[in-house]
Parts: structure tokens; C-alpha cells; sequence
């Protein structure tokens, strides 16, 4: 399936992701299944994406087998199910993890594990330690603040003076040293739990997270895949100043401009609609005046195509706005993308609340999550414009661009 699957082209592949498979028992019980089946589904499925990170180039993937907890919550059965499952997934995987260059690490306790599963994670662990393309961590009988406890008795046991102690030396000791990409940059849990529970708190001070309400046996590739185009979206300041440009527009202005060739746009294609989409074009993206007047002029081709419902030949000049756009701008979207949701979005007359929610953080590369305010706040004025109802669709073009620029800036 994986094969089957691509991520969109020049998009920021992440180099560490972490999947916590949260839901493998509601998954189960809501199909009448037992605890076991859920954990069976549970790692085949966390093999089946393993496998499709390595395909779109992720170098590490860390995944949650069983907290030091689980040893006390969870029935024995169950938890002796689990690590007979896992055992089973260690023998069947080993030689994919070998043809693809993949180093198993395991995080957490070895001291509690049945010695059959140990020794099995030994044996895999040192047949796999020489692999440098891809590495994977199995959390098991593991939680971050005992990860912490051990890196601090190990310290005191070696006699490291305090003032030698730095985060270089923590990283040394931590269950994931001496790997190139230790600390995470995309975190994902599924089944709409919102909290870490403590895994790999040490490597996830700058990871960004992302909640996905499914539960983890249904969490497919394609889910995987909106996850990872969400991450790319985000900017990333690791507590810095913003890289990208700030924009400058005053959104009175900016929505005043787009209200009246909103109002024109009904009348045939003239000057006075292009004069004020060239306006609106310079106060938005401070574009010059030559470009400004190539962006309005594909712009009100795309609209023009598209009440005449030549879709094709909509998305041609929408691409070439959004390549004018990339250009001039730095922004880094990816013009075919933005173009398929700009035509998927002018059919729903600018009233689906998903296309522009996914318009906007693609074109302004921001999370869904940070998208949703201004999102709705386009929507509702463009419910307004399709009413007729101009003032109040000037109001939410206004509160729209101010969300936007206090997003984006």
C-alpha cells in the first residue's frame, strides 16, 4: 500500500516521527473483539506505517509498545499477548529491517521484560546496530520520567562531577544516544487523547503535535500522509524569530478592495474590475504594479473559466498565479496543490468550511489547527456575498484578513 501512496513534491519530510497507537482495545471492543485482537491489529498496522515513513524518506520512527505502567493496569494475559505479539512481529520483520537499513533500538527497562522477549530484542538490537539508514524505537516498559531516573543514577555511578553535567551529557545517556536524529519533530497520537503520557519527554521539547481522533488500528497511510502535510505547513522557530517575511497589509484596506471586485466580478471582464483586482493584489502581497497585474489578470481568468465551468483551464490559471505568488513571495506551497483546492473550493461557492480551512494553511503554510479562525471567518463572508448581504461580508472579509495577518505575522 505504501507504494501506492506519495507524499505532494518539495514538501518538509520530518526526520523523526514519533506514533503512539492509543485505541487498539476501544477499537476492539466496538467490533466485539478482545483485548488481544486489538493489540494484534495494533502491530500489524504500526509495521504497515513503519514501513511507509521509510518509503517517503523518515529517517527515525519511535513507537510506544507497553508503559512502565501497563504493568499494573492491564490484565497479565493481556500483557503477556502483547509481548508474544511483538515477539512474533520481531521474528517475521527482522529481514525487511535488514534489507532496509533499519536499526531496532529498544527504549525503556531491561531488567522486567520476560527473558524470552529480551533476549530476542538483544539479539535483534545487535544484528541491527551497524544499519544507518532508518532507525526504530520500540518503547517497552518504558516511560520518560523513569528513562530520566535511570540517566541520573547512571551519572551518579560513573562519578560525573555535577558542573560536567550538560545536555550533550544527558544525551549520551539517554535510552536514544548516538542516534542523528534523537529528538522528535512530528508527535502523533491517535485515538483524540491530547497529552504525551510522559514518552520520550527528554527528545520532545521542539516536536510538534498532532492529535488524530481515530483510534490506532484504523489510523491508515493516507491519515499518516495528512499528518505529515499538516507538520509541513508549520513554521518551526525553535523559540527564534519567524524566517518568513511578515506581511505588512492593513486589513481594512485589503478587505475593502476585495469587496468591490467581488461586486464587479458579476459585470464582463473590463477594466474597472482589473484596476481594482491590481489594487488589491499590490495592498495584499505588496506586489509591484507589472505584477500585480499578471496576478489579477490570471485570477479573474480562473474566475472567468470557472463560471463557465472550464474547471481545466481554471486550475491552469490559478497555477500560474500561485507559481507568481511562490515566487515573489518565498512562501512554500506547492502551486498544484493549492490550485486542485482553489477549483474544489469555487464549486462550493467559498462555503465549505474543510476546502478553506485546507486553502489557507497550505497557501499560508500554517497548521488546520491554527487555519480554523480565519478559515470560518472566510466562509461566513463569502456566505454573506452570496446573499447579497455586502456589509456584512465586508465585516468578515475585515475580521478574516486581521485573523490572517495575526496568524501569518
Amino acid at each position: 500500500m505504501s507504494a501506492q501512496i506519495t507524499l505532494p513534491k518539495n514538501i518538509e519530510v520530518p526526520n523523526h516521527i514519533v506514533i503512539m497507537p492509543d485505541g487498539d482495545r476501544r477499537w476492539a471492543r466496538n467490533r466485539g473483539l478482545s483485548a488481544s485482537d486489538g493489540h494484534k491489529a495494533g502491530i500489524a498496522n504500526m509495521i504497515k506505517l513503519a514501513q511507509t515513513a521509510r518509503d517517503w524518506g523518515i529517517h527515525t520512527v519511535s513507537a510506544w509498545g507497553l508503559s512502565t505502567e501497563n504493568w499494573h493496569e492491564r490484565p497479565k494475559q493481556e500483557v503477556d499477548l502483547l509481548m508474544k505479539g511483538i515477539y512474533k512481529a520481531m521474528v517475521t520483520y527482522y529481514e525487511d529491517m535488514q534489507r532496509d537499513g533499519v536499526r531496532f533500538v529498544h527504549l525503556g527497562r531491561k531488567d522486567r521484560l520476560p527473558k524470552f522477549l529480551l533476549a530476542k530484542i538483544a539479539e535483534i538490537e545487535e544484528k541491527t546496530k551497524n544499519n544507518t539508514k532508518h532507525v526504530f524505537n520500540v518503547g517497552l516498559d518504558y516511560n520518560g520520567w523513569d528513562e530520566f531516573v535511570r540517566v541520573s543514577q547512571k551519572l551518579v555511578t560513573e562519578g560525573i562531577a555535577p558542573e560536567k553535567i550538560d545536555r550533550k551529557m544527558i544525551d549520551a545517556h539517554m535510552d536514544t544516544a548516538g542516534q542523528p536524529y534523537p529528538y522528535i519533530d512530528l508527535y502523533i497520537r491517535t485515538s483524540g487523547e491530547q497529552r504525551t503520557s510522559g514518552f520520550m519527554m527528554w527528545q520532545a521539547d521542539y516536536a510538534e503535535f498532532y492529535w488524530e481522533p481515530n483510534y490506532f488500528p484504523a489510523f491508515t497511510p493516507e491519515m499518516l500522509r495528512e499528518a505529515i502535510i499538516d507538520y509541513s505547513r508549520r513554521r518551526r522557530r525553535f523559540g527564534g524569530n519567524d524566517a518568513m517575511e511578515h506581511f505588512t497589509f492593513d486589513p481594512h484596506l485589503v478587505a475593502n478592495l476585495e469587496l468591490k471586485w467581488w461586486r464587479l466580478s458579476k459585470l464582463p471582464y473590463g477594466v474597472s474590475l482589473m484596476e481594482y483586482a491590481i489594487k488589491h493584489m499590490q495592498k495584499q502581497y505588496n506586489l509591484s504594479k507589472e505584477l500585480a497585474k499578471n496576478a489579477a489578470g490570471y485570477m479573474l481568468d480562473a474566475i472567468k473559466f470557472q463560471d463557465k465551468n472550464k474547471l481545466v483551464k481554471a486550475k491552469i490559471s490559478l497555477k500560474k498565479f500561485y507559481k507568481l505568488l511562490k515566487g515573489e513571495l518565498k512562501l512554500a506551497f506547492e502551486p498544484e496543490i493549492v490550485a486542485s483546492i482553489a477549483v474544489e473550493l469555487n464549486k462550493s461557492k467559498g462555503e465549505s468550511e474543510e476546502l478553506t480551512k485546507e486553502h489557507v494553511a497550505e497557501v499560508y503554510r500554517i497548521s488546520l489547527f491554527q487555519a480554523a479562525k480565519a478559515a470560518h471567518l472566510r466562509v461566513l463572508a463569502n456566505v454573506a456575498r452570496n446573499k447579497g448581504d455586502w456589509t456584512k461580508a465586508e465585516d468578515y472579509l475585515e475580521k478574516y484578513y486581521s485573523a490572517l495577518k495575526e496568524r501569518v505575522a
